[in-house]
């Protein structure tokens, strides 16, 4: 059984931040309490899960600096993550978002925890979607944008045959507009990709500890691109966390189980 949701009216908010350096647009939908959702590398893309969402929240759904179309270089005005975390409040203050639930996929899992370890009151819950972050040598994280685009699939998915999947990876017809696309998920790599490399220099797991708000892990067994076994790591330096495995998923469970995952969410906020 596939969850289906009316598709929610998606507005955007521009907010000016960074001291009138930058501008991040925002994408809104839904009503209710407000949550807080930050993409993968790639940029944002609305999604079923969203959708959903937003059947019990106002999601917040902010683009990366330079991940915006038509705004490539607003990431030269970021040079360093402790801006990104800077930036990312000064976002959450604007909007005037009060204790927001907090999601975030992978790259967006990392600046979330980011986020919330450097502001330990901002989030009233933690969702994190197989977060990129924590570094092990023995376990190492695969090189996402050295990765070529033909094995791009097989990296972030399980399946990538099955129906998820194949919706998120779909091309546009028009080869002009496919091939502005896939240049746009190549620089949007490269923006992200700014922050992230290398992660053991990052030094995330020294800063896991300040964030204290309740966090759900959900993780895809079958990940290649962040093992499972990093679902512990992440557990070990939490202290008030819970952990999901999502059985026959990749790096993206939201995509390719999103009712296995829909549901180990909307238990964990308490919603129906």
């Amino acid at each position: 059984m596939t969850t289906t949701a009316t598709e929610p009216s998606i507005t955007e908010e521009v907010v000016p931040v960074w001291n009138g350096r930058l501008n991040i647009r925002v994408k809104v939908a839904g009503a209710g309490a407000p949550l807080l959702y930050l993409h993968p590398a790639a940029g944002l893309a609305w999604d079923p899960f969203l959708s959903q969402l937003a059947q019990n929240f106002t999601v917040y759904a902010p683009e990366f600096p330079g991940t915006s179309v038509g705004d490539p270089y607003a990431i030269h005005a970021v040079d360093h993550l402790s801006d990104v975390v800077l930036i990312y409040e000064e976002v959450v203050r604007t909007l005037g978002l009060r204790n927001p639930v907090v999601v975030g996929q992978s790259f967006g899992g990392m600046i979330g925890a980011e986020l919330c370890a450097a502001y330990p009151e901002l989030a009233s819950k933690v969702i994190l979607l197989d977060p990129i972050g924590l570094w092990r040598d023995d376990l190492p994280i695969a090189n996402w944008i050295a990765t070529p685009s033909d094995q791009l699939p097989a990296l972030l998915f399980h399946d990538p045959s099955a129906p998820g999947p194949q919706a998120m990876l779909a091309m546009p017809e028009d080869p002009d507009t496919a091939a502005a696309a896939v240049a746009g998920m190549v620089w949007a790599f490269g923006a992200t990709g700014k922050f992230a490399w290398p992660i053991p220099d990052r030094g995330l797991r020294a800063r896991l500890h300040r964030l204290t708000a309740p966090v759900l892990l959900v993780w895809g067994r079958e990940d290649a691109l962040a093992p499972v076994g990093y679902l512990d790591e992440w557990r070990s330096e939490l202290s008030d966390s819970q952990g999901v495995i999502i059985d026959n998923s990749g790096h993206i469970p939201q995509v390719e189980q999103l009712d296995q995952t829909l549901a180990a969410v909307q238990e964990f906020l308490g919603t129906p």
